[in-house]
């Protein structure tokens, strides 16, 4: 993949176009929705460069088999990919709306470890663990999360969890993404992750040690169900996470 000097390019196109729109509104409509293209274009290059960037600067246990950190551009677009198909067939656009049709990411990718796992050479499932910033982590927008923060020195949200499988439980994908935020937690300087999570998927959680409940959320923006908010410490998994995920 290619990258433009995207300011000069941007800033000269939009001079262009803002002459045409003078002369022409049914023309004028056409150049807005090209200007609008371009500006999805420039944002989706700058996020895979700023996102592997960010990954590459990563420690990662490269023996782990079933479980991948992205490397390169091709893997970032597939996941991209999935994520969008997951998050349509669960009616989620709304609350995951995609950045291009068909490509769903955002800012908070810049600064997240992005893995996947794959079955049969295809992605079959994916996640990220957002390192926090100035800019916060994503479920702050619902529920504050700086006493957190005053607890640990830095802190990361797990988000973007989805797998082809439609199985619940302890199914390979889910493990295999598990293990893979441990190990990112384990390697890296970061001492805690927080998630927002269905009210009825805890109980499996609450096995893996050093999980609690922070706040109980009557939906969660355009989601309608109960949701969780909850903090892991994984200095303190438990036995069942060392035999399930580990081993």
């Amino acid at each position: 993949m290619f990258y433009i000097n995207k300011n000069k390019v941007f800033r000269e196109l939009k001079e262009i176009l803002e002459l045409r729109i003078d002369n022409d509104h049914h023309e004028a409509q056409n150049n807005i929705s090209i200007l609008e293209q371009f500006r999805q274009r420039v944002f989706l290059e700058s996020t895979i460069e700023k996102t592997l960037d960010f990954n590459r600067s990563l420690n990662w246990n490269h023996e782990e088999e079933n479980v991948h950190l992205v490397n390169n551009a091709e893997e970032l677009l597939e996941v991209f990919k999935l994520r969008s198909d997951i998050f349509g067939s669960l009616k989620y656009e709304n609350e995951f709306p995609d950045s291009i049709s068909g490509l769903n990411f955002d800012t908070f990718d810049h600064h997240a470890a992005i893995i996947f796992c794959k079955a049969n050479n295809e992605l079959s499932g994916t996640c990220r663990l957002i390192f926090d910033t100035h800019k916060k982590l994503p479920t702050d927008e619902k529920y504050s999360l700086d006493y957190i923060r005053e607890e640990y020195s830095s802190i990361g949200e797990v988000s973007r969890l989805v797998t082809k499988q439609d199985k619940s439980g302890l199914n390979l994908e889910f493990k295999y993404l598990t293990r893979g935020i441990y190990r990112i937690l384990e390697n890296n300087p970061i001492n805690a992750s927080v998630s927002a999570m269905k009210q009825s998927h805890f109980k499996l959680y609450s096995k893996f040690g050093g999980f609690k409940v922070e706040k109980e959320l009557k939906g969660y923006g355009h989601i309608d169900y109960d949701v969780v908010v909850t903090s892991w410490n994984p200095k303190e998994i438990s036995p069942f996470f060392k035999k399930h995920f580990l081993e």
